[in-house]
């Protein structure tokens, strides 16, 4: 499952592009009341923003994932990211918001607000992203994970497998999530800076596909490393967190 909405790509700039959140509004009342996700509290901070910390070691997630393209991902496209919302939220209402309420409130607009989003949607993302993956992933889910997972794919070998394709058949840049919609978990993919949460979505993990999350250490072998994440770095206990239950 993926997003319908269009791209407008700007190759290596901070200034990524997303995909226009339709449901934005009735996403962020939805989240606002929930109250935000358990695992991810880091990202209630408001600007000036500055890079989260790594949880782990730049050369932690080798061989997976090599020390060179965590240095380059993290301390260069990250960084972007923060530094680019930093400015693009200076003197507006904006800079009284938390990094959610950003998100919310400029998903699907136009002009600066589309900068803004892509930016920021991209610091909560990239969070994300680091915070889905440990050194010693890939293990069974907690129990109470592990029974919605039956409950809604089967079984975790087929979670696992439409995780695993979500990732491999989005189509350009974007991820791939774990994710939890009213009682039922998916896998679905979405495109450039787009995010679940404005949709209603709970994040529970999440897969960059973007190309610079692979390209040194795997080239154009995308499904060699989506495999490789999936069944080596995972941290589904992150994941139970989010799940909230």
């Amino acid at each position: 499952m993926s997003s319908n909405m269009n791209p407008k790509e700007m190759p290596d700039s901070p200034l990524l592009t997303r995909r226009g959140f339709l449901t934005a509004s009735a996403g962020a009342s939805l989240f606002m009341v929930a109250g935000g996700i358990p695992g991810i509290a880091w990202a209630a901070k408001k600007p000036p923003f500055s890079l989260p910390p790594l949880p782990y070691a730049e050369d932690a997630l080798e061989p997976h994932i090599s020390s060179k393209t965590l240095k380059l991902h993290y301390g260069k496209h990250h960084q972007g990211y923060v530094d680019k919302a930093n400015k693009l939220v200076k003197g507006t209402k904006y800079e009284k918001m938390t990094l959610e309420e950003i998100m919310l409130n400029t998903a699907g607009k136009s002009g600066k607000e589309e900068g803004i989003y892509n930016n920021t949607a991209q610091i909560w993302n990239h969070t994300f992203y680091w915070k889905s993956m440990r050194p010693d992933g890939g293990r069974k889910p907690p129990k109470n994970l592990m029974k919605k997972i039956e409950a809604s794919f089967g079984s975790f070998e087929d979670c696992k497998k439409q995780l695993g394709q979500a990732a491999k058949d989005q189509f350009g840049t974007g991820y791939a999530w774990l994710i939890k919609d009213g009682d039922t978990l998916k896998a679905i993919s979405t495109e450039d800076a787009e995010n679940p949460l404005a949709k209603g979505m709970t994040p529970l993990i999440t897969i960059d596909v973007w190309e610079h999350a692979y390209y040194l250490d795997y080239q154009n072998r995308r499904a060699e490393y989506v495999d490789a994440v999936i069944e080596n770095l995972i941290d589904w206990e992150f994941a139970a967190k989010n799940l909230g239950e």
